[in-house]
């Protein structure tokens, strides 16, 4: 494995009963940066978190700093890889500060209870994410945007290598969205880890991300860098998913250069 990467898929076929989803998905990030994950509805992309993270049977196999991740149980794996599914999945009322508590649930034995320390970290936490405050708020009031800070807050303390997040934009207006992922990249590059996010939106991800994965009919078809590859390559690779669109490289008003969508010069 090239040691300038810190997490490498090698040949994931996976899929559901007797339909595949994934063929042959093999793709390499580095340590420090955040990968958007971009392709049209039903391209796998759900899928492909959930092999990784080893909540889908799935052939090939995954390496994070040259650990198969296969190999790893449940608190081992919960100890190195977040998963941020769609939706969080929390039903019941509790508090705020809770759910941020949950983050520690891998290192604690069986019974215990958050010693003082990590409750500290977890209002830090909530503070680093813009919810100071608000610890004690039902988690159920918050607003979607607020939720998902909440669980972005709960991903810093779980202090993992990989995070892997399913649509963490989903049901945000841009302002939230740009926000939350926003912090997210701080977080990857104040902490060095890696993260994989599945994004809807092209136009996002190219202000965001350091790489981008296209996925098409469960095939990884190509690999960008927004800050290295030219417009009209990243154009072509794009127009395989989403159709005719055109790039430019422009600047924004703080002076810095910026790849937009054709349709985004309304921004400037």
């Amino acid at each position: 494995m090239d040691s300038s990467f810190f997490f490498t898929a090698d040949q994931l076929n996976a899929g559901y009963g007797k339909r595949q989803v994934l063929r042959e998905v093999s793709f390499s990030l580095r340590q420090g940066c955040i990968t958007g994950l971009l392709g049209a509805n039903g391209s796998g992309k759900s899928t492909l978190l959930k092999a990784i993270c080893n909540q889908l049977p799935h052939t090939g196999e995954c390496l994070l700093n040259g650990q198969r991740l296969e190999d790893l149980n449940i608190r081992r794996l919960a100890g190195r890889v977040s998963y941020i599914p769609q939706r969080s999945g929390i039903t019941l009322s509790v508090s705020v500060l809770d759910v941020v508590l949950m983050g520690f649930n891998p290192v604690l034995g069986l019974f215990r209870n958050p010693v003082q320390e990590q409750k500290k970290r977890a209002e830090e936490a909530l503070a680093a994410a813009g919810l100071a405050g608000m610890q004690e708020r039902d988690y159920q009031t918050l607003s979607e945007g607020e939720k998902q800070l909440c669980i972005l807050a709960r991903t810093m303390v779980e202090d993992t290598e990989l995070l892997l997040l399913d649509e963490p934009d989903s049901a945000l207006d841009f302002h939230n969205r740009y926000y939350v992922l926003m912090k997210l990249r701080r977080l990857v590059q104040e902490q060095k880890k890696t993260a994989l996010v599945c994004l809807h939106d092209p136009g996002l991800a190219l202000d965001i991300c350091d790489q981008l994965l296209l996925l098409k009919e469960g095939r990884c078809i190509s690999s960008l860098r927004p800050d290295q590859d030219a417009p009209q390559v990243m154009e072509e690779k794009l127009k395989q998913i989403y159709g005719p669109l055109s790039l430019i490289r422009c600047h924004d008003g703080q002076g810095q250069s910026r790849l937009v969508l054709l349709s985004d010069l309304s921004a400037f």
